[in-house]
């Protein structure tokens, strides 16, 4: 035998007898489903040399954030027959859990950051609205918008406009632009006041333009909310119409996007593999995963809650979204081909916030003709269609209908001590913006730095 000859390797100290190598064995990070956060994280990793294996117990990317034809989506909810008037199948990318993106925001930095849009192709959603005063009513983002808007009466729109104007000119580093107004100790109901606003403006700004979930963050420091309010101007001066975008075919898009940048720097992706066991040293550190009679070791362990013993999430909440097929677009929207409306819990007696998307064949999601309207809510106890019914009243005639109700979880901890870093469930939202704050915080328990938001959302290159 040659001395020159290619020995086999050496079995791992750490694999026991009884059990073989998964994939490659080793790795620096093990990552658990294909949802957005996970397929964000294992791509950012994979920039940075990391070596990734990721793994889903499904055949398809996306797991619970998927976008599903006809047939899969029927089947999913046991509907039985997919109805001829629908049209052909492959027309069809219905995301199970919808949300639009801010255009200017921070799920779009990472998208230019990591180069991911070479991937994509993006378009703005057509309409931003709000229910106010039992109307459907057009969100106004600029001073002279404010001008024309319904929604205030005419001294209150001077006074919104000359708000609009100050938050607009306003930068946290240039005393000179605060007007004497420090941010981090007025609160965002004391800055209101300050503008003379009234509570029925306060409500519209804080939920439909901040897109604050509820009314804490009023006795808060106004200086996050302030910088919330200028992403939405900014992303709406940016397109006009709205102030999101929303990938053609859906956000299926998204996880396959970054799983793609993961596998291009050498990650391996292991898809229809359900993890069996979360392997723990005598530290009660994670060092690995057990897939059936194969094992593979990894310095830290990332996924959905899904993934992980019960002992180490805790529910959050009750999350209702409803799924429904309709032949004409949502009334009272100007036609839109797509559009989001929130609903203030106030005007409906809810604490939460309820949310309505439309998109249709204009973003290569469904048969032209046909449009796909998701209501969804965290729920306050009641029974889940009533939760969600001053949505579905605002769709008029539904064809189909598909209602979910999911349990959201989190992290009892922050994943340092024993390497097990657990991302959120979605929340309730038709937006990205809170899921994202947890994958920056995810990101930076994970690497101990901070990811670099800092470039321009601006620069995208492709014409929305």
């Amino acid at each position: 035998m040659s001395t020159d000859e290619a020995t086999p390797n050496p079995r791992p100290e750490w694999l026991p007898a009884d059990k073989e190598i998964l994939a490659d064995g080793e790795y620096d990070a093990i990552v658990m489903g294909t949802g957005l956060k996970e397929c964000i994280l294992s791509g950012l990793l994979s920039t940075q040399g990391l070596k990734i294996l990721h793994i889903d117990r499904n055949n398809y990317y996306g797991a619970d954030c998927a976008s599903l034809n006809l047939t899969n989506l029927y089947d999913k909810f046991q509907a039985g027959e997919v109805p001829e008037y629908l049209g052909s199948n492959r027309d069809y990318n219905v995301d199970l859990i919808p949300k639009f993106i801010m255009a200017c925001g921070n799920l779009t930095k990472m998208l230019l950051h990591t180069k991911v849009t070479r991937y994509l192709d993006f378009k703005s959603i057509d309409g931003s609205y709000v229910y106010c005063g039992s109307k459907i009513l057009k969100v106004p983002a600029t001073p002279n918008e404010a001008l024309s808007s319904s929604l205030m009466g005419l001294f209150e729109k001077r006074r919104f406009r000359k708000f609009l104007i100050y938050i607009d000119q306003y930068e946290a580093d240039k005393p000179e632009t605060h007007e004497g107004l420090d941010l981090t100790k007025m609160t965002m109901r004391q800055l209101y006041v300050h503008f003379g606003l009234v509570e029925g403006t306060h409500e519209f700004i804080s939920h439909a333009m901040c897109l604050q979930l509820d009314d804490v963050h009023l006795d808060q420091p106004a200086l996050d909310t302030v910088t919330a309010l200028q992403t939405y101007c900014y992303s709406l001066a940016r397109y006009g119409t709205s102030p999101y975008i929303y990938p053609m075919y859906g956000l299926g898009g998204l996880p396959e996007g970054f799983s793609r940048l993961c596998a291009i720097h050498g990650g391996t992706f292991m898809l229809n593999r359900d993890v069996d066991e979360i392997l723990f040293d005598g530290e009660n550190k994670a060092y690995g995963i057990r897939c059936g009679n194969e094992m593979a070791k990894a310095n830290l362990v990332i996924g959905d809650p899904s993934y992980f013993p019960r002992e180490q999430v805790r529910p959050t909440g009750l999350v209702v979204r409803c799924i429904c097929f309709l032949n004409h677009p949502i009334p009272n929207t100007n036609n839109s081909e797509s559009a989001q409306i929130i609903i203030p819990g106030p005007q409906v007696n809810r604490k939460n916030d309820i949310f309505v998307c439309c998109v249709s064949s204009a973003h290569c999601v469904a048969n032209r003709g046909v449009y796909i309207a998701i209501v969804s809510t965290l729920m306050e106890g009641g029974m889940p269609e009533e939760e969600i019914k001053p949505g579905l009243a605002l769709l008029g005639s539904i064809m189909q209908r598909f209602t979910s109700v999911a349990t959201t979880y989190e992290p009892v901890d922050d994943g340092k001590s024993n390497k097990c870093f657990i991302s959120k469930s979605f929340d309730g939202t038709s937006h990205f913006e809170n899921d994202v704050e947890d994958l920056l915080s995810l990101y930076e328990r994970i690497t101990g730095n901070k990811l670099d938001m800092t470039i321009n959302a601006d620069s995208v290159e492709a014409d929305y």
